[in-house]
């Protein structure tokens, strides 16, 4: 009887047909993902009219020529400012090192656009410093003497890359403190000092994270639509804008939204081709081995902490001096109800956006480690690729086929019942939480991919023998065991959602704002001091994921705390 009642339990069918659920689901999720770039990719191919040809023969080339010139510019700004101040801060003992270590972090807070509309106010004609100039030389007016212009190319290039830095340092920080100690020793006893050691063994190493997080940095470059369209940069991005709303053309925005989609596949190829064939291993012996230092004194000490703190000094003190002095003085003119009905539209669409995002990722994650086939793979690379579409390019392959669904369900139900459903997803909220599921999932799905992977599979095996199916696994054992990763894909994924801008702007209902278009709005009509609020407080927003970072950059040789966790849109696409 015994014997009998085991072989009546079908637990191994059950197992497999629970597995099946989790690989259809993750298959109808990375689908869902996929819809806004088949979307744009339609709308390009299939349009009709000389719409190309005008854009090639006008404005297309200015769009490239400027967007290229702009990411040039911020690549070389973040390589130069993330590779010194990690090598500085992981190699070089100096007063202050430790400090530095977290506080180069806190620039990744700031909005691009927020520094930009802050140094516009600090630097222009009637800003502190110019004036200070006046006063000081005795200068009368402008004509008297001669300024750089602030809102240009030059200045977005500056401002971006002072925000954007913090991508390059974070991952060369981490692969700093992992190179190999011996290789290092070595280059030592063979009589090589500081900076050939840098050029010919450190630098090396940390190609692959070097390269990832310049990829990163220009795909945010690429998404920027408040830096360039303050500072009157006529980029790609901007292009969708001024096409598609300005001129009422939806297929002029969706070809130069696939000029933009090649940029970022070429970005994401050259990213992969700086990794190819490159492996840089260590023995365990040497893995927790006290990295060697070379101590600086005199001079060098003072030009290390300068190096640190500038990028500290202009990518966030000066910022929020000049937003908090601005926030202080309009703070009766901002404090409205309408201001705290934006907090809280940001703070419901964020929370929304972020469960949903963690929900999809565990999806797709746990179905990957349970059956780890090609087509899941595949899976998870095709919904890891809405991080890499630039905001404009999401909200155009969104908007279109959720007002087709929505004009066909209205069409049926006036036709059969005689009412009329209106917009249920198109010009709602609902658009808005999609795009940010879609553009920040990546992030999510990295991070409980990465907390998964530090589960042994013999605890899957246990559960399975006791007779737990694959959800009431992750429930009971998982779960609880990388909450810690899931909570900071939850916070990061909420942070990014209120900074985001340019899907917020197009998708939008109408007579609904968030904090980041409340904040574009005002700057864009010159009206900084009513947007400082505003901008302040997405940046106090921001610090948290930074500071949680600021825990996690702490890995000593000597100890295992935990480590820095890699950003992961380009390793998940990768």
């Amino acid at each position: 009887m015994r014997a009998v009642a085991v072989e009546s339990v079908p637990e191994t069918p059950r197992n497999l047909r629970v597995i099946d659920r989790w690989t259809l689901s993750s298959v109808l999720l990375a689908a869902l993902v996929a819809l806004p770039v088949l979307t744009v990719i339609g709308l390009a191919v299939g349009s009709t009219g000389d719409i190309w040809q005008h854009l090639l023969s006008t404005s297309l080339p200015r769009y490239i020529r400027n967007t290229l010139y702009l990411m040039l510019g911020v690549g070389v700004a973040v390589c130069v400012l993330g590779i010194s101040t990690a090598w500085l801060v992981t190699m070089c003992r100096f007063p202050g090192r430790r400090v530095f270590e977290w506080l180069l972090l806190l620039p990744l807070a700031m909005p691009a656009y927020v520094i930009a509309y802050a140094y516009t106010d600090f630097l222009e004609y009637a800003g502190v410093v110019q004036e200070v100039l006046r006063a000081f030389f005795g200068w009368q007016s402008a004509r008297d003497y001669w300024f750089p212009e602030v809102r240009s190319l030059g200045g977005a290039i500056i401002f971006m890359g002072f925000v954007l830095y913090p991508y390059v340092y974070l991952l060369t920080r981490a692969a700093f403190l992992e190179q190999s100690v011996s290789m290092i020793e070595a280059s030592r006893v063979l009589g090589r000092g500081p900076w050939h050691t840098f050029f010919s063994v450190s630098l090396p190493s940390v190609r692959p994270a070097i390269a990832v997080g310049l990829a990163l940095a220009l795909m945010e470059t690429l998404n920027d639509f408040g830096t360039v369209d303050y500072f009157a940069v006529e980029t790609l991005t901007v292009g969708i804008f001024d096409v598609w709303l300005g001129m009422g053309n939806l297929a002029g925005g969706a070809q130069i939204a696939v000029v933009m989609m090649l940029f970022v596949i070429g970005l994401i190829t050259l990213e992969q081709i700086s990794r190819r064939h490159q492996r840089y291993y260590q023995p365990a012996s040497t893995r927790l081995k006290q990295l060697p230092a070379y101590p600086l004194v005199g001079w060098q000490r003072i030009a290390a902490t300068g190096v640190c703190f500038v990028p500290v000094l202009v990518g966030f003190v000066v910022p929020v001096l000049v937003l908090g002095e601005l926030a202080w003085v309009y703070f009766d003119a901002s404090w409205t109800p309408a201001f705290r009905t934006y907090v809280l539209n940001s703070c419901l669409l964020s929370v929304a956006a972020a469960l949903l995002a963690l929900l999809v990722a565990i999806v797709i994650a746990y179905a990957r480690r349970l059956k780890g086939s090609r087509v899941l793979k595949l899976a998870t690379r095709i919904a890891s690729l809405g991080y890499a579409l630039p905001g404009a390019v999401l909200a155009i392959g969104i908007i279109v086929p959720f007002a087709a669904f929505d004009n066909a369900l209205d069409a049926w139900m006036r036709a059969q019942l005689g009412i009329s459903t209106g917009l249920l997803l198109s010009g709602t909220v609902t658009a808005i939480v999609f795009a940010y599921v879609v553009r920040f999932l990546a992030i999510a799905l990295g991070q409980v991919e990465a907390s998964l992977e530090k589960i042994s599979p013999s605890m899957d095996m246990a559960a399975r023998t006791l007779g737990y199916g694959a959800g009431e696994t992750f429930v009971r054992y998982h779960a609880p065991l990388i909450r810690g990763g899931l909570f900071t894909a939850l916070m990061i994924v909420f942070v990014d959602c209120m900074k985001e801008l340019p899907a917020t702007l197009i998708l939008r209902p109408f007579n609904f704002d968030t904090l980041a278009t409340h904040v574009y709005e005002f700057a864009s009509d010159e009206m900084l001091g009513e947007a400082a609020l505003g901008s302040l407080t997405i940046v106090v927003v921001g610090l948290l994921p930074v500071l949680l970072l600021t825990r996690m950059i702490a890995k000593s040789r000597n100890g295992i705390p935990d480590q820095p966790t890699r950003p992961a849109p380009m390793v998940s696409v990768a």
